[in-house]
């Protein structure tokens, strides 16, 4: 493979260098031969040592294995710069170093092969600020972009078409996903992972996630547009997330995580799941709208516990999901251990409005001033044995067919009426000042 000819370093010593470095200048400009790739990996070297920018003016860079060091900056003219790979390994890498900043580029992957070894057409790893901003990036064979023990902001960008995750970031250093758009992806939108459960301090906000699939199947590992894994006080506010697979919002063993002011439409199992090992969720005033199920607290038996649940606004809901459910789905709000659910508003669950507990799985619930219309059952409480206390007040329950407030051992119910009984035959339980219409 040709070097780059030397007149095209005299060039650049003759830069301004607190200007950006053209591409122009150092032959880099894009036409189809086997030498960009080393001319724009030269190019980007000597800005990198200049501490200044790299300009990718209008046109196609097919380039492949660019490995970005430190300091890099590349920009371009928003939707006609483009960098395309050509396969054979992956297009851009950067390890252990302070800052890279991608900025009005598109990146497009034309969905060719990706190394071994490789898991993400765009793959940082150790970056202590990576700065992904206003950027397209499509068409990768894995995940289109991954970072690995990294910090910084991805934004105001568009992800489609990874056939893995549109984002998928482990081990982050308090990450920023503000304002992306993140569609057609074939098993995840926005991934935040930990290998081990620890503080991940990440904030995804006003993100656009829709259309997200779950190719390679199960019960929710994938098909989740936000999905936080093993990761602790994390921030998940203001993002729309429509037609995903499994889940919109999916929360597993992230203790300390909020989830607030979320619109999620059409999700193919639960909306907004919160399970596993988790100590701390407050999920507020979110609207649901079409799912399986609507909000689920979940596992006990696993160490799942202490939420607050309110205001949020639970509709339209399915009795079927992508698998068979011991309990079934069509239900609205579910919690099992140290939890408040208040200010509720529930329609259209078709099994059940509300869930309290499992079988022995309950305990130290407040459940208080809900409405819960069109559903079978309003609420559905464990009175199996072993499980603990709950109270119920002041919610209103419409168009109830089978009961208000009944109780259920698993999944057989066991009860009469307790909405309007004079006294309860569960002395665990409280129920008081409910209302039926």
């Amino acid at each position: 493979m040709a070097l780059v000819a030397a007149r095209s370093f005299a060039a650049a010593r003759q830069t301004d260098l607190r200007g950006p470095i053209d591409a122009v200048q150092l032959e880099a400009f894009p036409v189809a031969t086997d030498r960009k790739s080393v001319s724009l990996q030269a190019m980007i070297d000597r800005a990198s040592a200049a501490n200044v920018p790299v300009f990718l003016p209008p046109g196609t860079y097919k380039v492949s294995n660019l490995v970005l060091p430190e300091n890099t900056r590349i920009t371009g003219v928003p939707g006609a710069s483009r960098i395309v790979y050509t396969g054979a390994g992956r297009l851009f890498s950067a390890e252990n170093v302070k800052r890279i900043e991608l900025s009005n580029i598109v990146i497009d992957g034309q969905n060719r092969w990706l190394g071994d070894d490789d898991a993400a057409l765009v793959q940082f790893t150790g970056v202590d600020e990576v700065v992904i901003d206003n950027c397209e990036i499509g068409g990768s064979r894995k995940h289109a972009v991954q970072l690995e023990r990294c910090g910084g902001r991805i934004e105001r960008s568009r992800i489609s078409g990874a056939a893995q995750s549109g984002l998928y970031a482990v081990e982050s250093l308090g990450l920023s996903v503000t304002g992306n758009e993140v569609f057609d992806c074939g098993n995840g939108g926005i991934l935040v992972h930990r290998w081990k459960k620890a503080a991940d301090d990440s904030i995804v906000s006003g993100n656009r996630v829709y259309r997200i699939r779950a190719n390679d199947g199960g019960t929710g590992q994938n098909g989740n547009g936000i999905n936080i894994f093993r990761a602790d006080s994390v921030m998940v506010t203001n993002n729309h997330i429509s037609d995903c697979a499994f889940t919109a919002i999916r929360a597993n063993s992230a203790s300390d995580i909020q989830i607030t002011g979320n619109q999620c439409r059409r999700s193919g199992e639960t909306a907004i799941y919160v399970e596993f090992e988790f100590e701390g969720a407050v999920v507020s005033n979110n609207l649901v709208d079409g799912a399986a199920n609507g909000i689920s607290i979940a596992n006990f038996d696993q160490g799942g516990r202490l939420a607050s649940v309110t205001g949020n606004v639970v509709r339209n809901l399915a009795l079927k999901g992508p698998y068979e459910h011991e309990v079934g789905f069509g239900i609205g709000i579910a919690a099992e251990a140290d939890t408040l659910v208040s200010g509720n508003i529930i329609e259209g669950a078709p099994r059940w409005g509300m869930q309290l507990g499992w079988g022995p799985y309950l305990r130290n619930l407040v459940v208080t001033g809900n409405i819960v219309r069109k559903a079978p059952v309003g609420c559905a409480v464990s009175v199996a044995d072993g499980g603990g206390t709950a109270v119920i007040t002041d919610n209103v329950f419409q168009e109830v067919s089978i009961g208000a407030i009944l109780g259920f051992e698993w999944d057989k119910k066991a009860s009469r009426e307790l909405a309007t009984s004079a006294t309860s035959p569960y002395p665990q339980l409280t129920i008081e000042r409910n209302r039926i219409s």
